[in-house]
């Protein structure tokens, strides 16, 4: 088993996760619905722009996991004491914020990371075989939870504002180093006290075959240790973009170790983050990029592996650390969303987005500890969409439709059961999200289940004069910020009257509660 892929499932710890379910736009009865013209008058732009919408209350589509929208932490945070930031009641807050979620611990760096022995423990019992770790490794952990059974939880750092100042300037100087060595390909090292990486040791890589008898080899491992039998979970094998080396990799993976995983992982970045322009954020061509790999990895899991679970283990806008002022900023969030609701739509069960919060532009708290647009778009993703997945049926009235031009490529709708947890709707209602990529607004009416009920809208639009480049957003025409370290905004929604058409004003993002709908598909758990 290839040691630092041991190291990165190890590390990772659990959190809770509320999870997304997603829409598949598809033709329906609802394009039999015609709006009647007043005074029998020709269409004109306000119906041909109009989009009729209906949802299939009946059944969901897919119900995925709790944790559909979980969190990963770079090892980059343990370069010069970033680490010590994850106590801050800020960070904190945030972190709740998007609870439950997994956290990953993992990323490119944990390649560089070193295993420093401080119990030198070759010189104990014959030897450092691998009964011996695990043993030890099980004693500290059940020490661990000893302690913090003792204290009530973990302890929240109190940090003096000037040290937070010192650390925040330390960071930014650190930040470029880290963005130097992501560019240049050449990295430092590390040492934590985890394995080393395998490839650094041996020399060598490991084909899929091999790999996948590693896993094996770890799944005994895990089970012949009282404190894991039964209670660890196995990921992998974790590959990159779906192209033919990495799916021949998965294939053989599968192959052998398929039943030996929980659920099987890869990765997912939209563009290289050293050419992107804003325009990239938004080409339709792009964002259905993701559509035909997820299908490639599917195809690969279901040869060998009927039924089991896929998780998008490592997801951002753009590799190679993000683009300053592009990833981290509006535009990003269309990628964001889009991966969220494809994603959803074919039944990814879990994805976990890079990063949190550590350097480069693809995190959702930036080294000041101010939640970037994407942090909002998931904290509202979190707060309002369900784990399970309705068919939405879309018909758009146009007069003259040209061909090869559908306008649904530019705007995109996703519908789930609202979330059980969020108190504010009862069971039964529908949220819908929405992407609007056209330069123009468009006009959605309810038809069908949906036709005539109350709507709450939370419309998500940039702040400031940067446009799609903002770093802030506004909720329904309110800018959102933090009230202080510990306190959230409140998330008004705006009313719109029962029947009233939605209107999604240009290059915008959505959510809308249709309340009292009372789905058949999102009454019971």
């Amino acid at each position: 088993m290839p040691q630092h892929r041991l190291s990165s499932i190890l590390a990772s710890s659990l959190w809770v996760a509320s999870v997304a379910m997603m829409v598949q736009p598809a033709e329906s009865s609802a394009g039999n619905y015609r709006r009647p013209v007043p005074g029998g008058k020709s269409q004109g732009f306000t119906e041909r722009t109009l989009i009729l919408l209906d949802v299939n209350t009946r059944s969901p589509i897919k119900t995925l996991n709790a944790n559909f929208l979980s969190l990963q932490l770079d090892p980059s945070i343990i370069h010069d004491g970033w680490l010590d930031f994850l106590s801050s009641k800020r960070l904190v807050t945030l972190a709740r914020g998007l609870a439950p979620a997994y956290l990953r611990f993992g990323g490119k760096r944990t390649d560089f990371l070193y295993f420093h022995n401080l119990k030198n423990l070759a010189k104990h019992r014959g030897g450092p075989g691998p009964d011996y770790y695990l043993k030890n490794y099980e004693d500290d952990i059940v020490r661990s939870d000893i302690a913090l059974d003792k204290q009530k939880g973990c302890k929240l750092a109190s940090h003096p504002d000037i040290m937070l100042e010192l650390q925040r300037e330390k960071a930014a100087q650190m930040q470029l180093v880290l963005l130097k060595e992501q560019f240049s390909n050449i990295y430092s090292n590390i040492t934590i006290t985890e394995p080393n990486s395998y490839r650094a040791m041996v020399g060598r890589t490991v084909n899929g075959s091999q790999l996948a008898r590693d896993y094996l080899q770890l799944r005994k491992l895990l089970q012949s240790v009282r404190f894991y039998n039964n209670r660890a979970s196995l990921y992998g094998p974790n590959i990159g973009r779906p192209r033919k080396p990495a799916i021949l990799l998965l294939d053989r993976f599968m192959k052998t170790a398929g039943s030996a995983v929980d659920a099987v992982t890869w990765q997912h970045y939209d563009i290289d983050g050293r050419v992107a322009k804003v325009a990239d954020f938004m080409k339709t061509r792009l964002l259905d990029t993701l559509t035909e790999q997820i299908s490639k990895v599917l195809k690969a899991v279901k040869t060998h592996a009927p039924g089991k679970k896929v998780w998008l283990g490592g997801v951002g806008p753009a590799w190679t650390g993000g683009t300053n002022n592009l990833s981290d900023t509006y535009a990003a969030g269309f990628l964001w969303l889009n991966t969220l609701g494809l994603s959803a739509m074919q039944g990814i069960d879990v994805v976990i987005r890079h990063s949190f919060f550590d350097y480069g532009y693809n995190h959702l708290v930036d080294q000041n500890f101010n939640p970037l647009p994407d942090y909002w778009l998931s904290l509202l993703f979190k707060h309002l969409v369900g784990p399970r997945v309705l068919a939405v049926h879309v018909a758009g009235l146009q007069r003259k439709p040209r061909p090869g031009r559908v306008i649904r490529d530019k705007l995109r709708i996703y519908a789930h059961c609202t979330s059980f947890q969020n108190h504010n709707y009862v069971r039964g209602s529908i949220t819908l999200y929405i992407i609007n990529l056209h330069r123009s607004r468009k006009k959605i009416k309810l038809v069908g289940t949906l036709r005539g009920k109350a709507v709450h809208q939370y419309l998500l639009q940039p702040y400031g004069i940067e446009g799609l480049q903002a770093k802030s957003v506004q909720l329904n025409g309110e800018p959102l910020k933090m009230l202080d370290d510990e306190t959230f905004p409140q998330l008004k929604p705006k009313i719109l009257r029962s029947g009233r058409t939605i209107v999604m004003p240009p290059m915008t993002i959505g959510f809308y509660v249709v309340k009292n709908v009372n789905a058949y598909a999102c009454r019971y758990r």
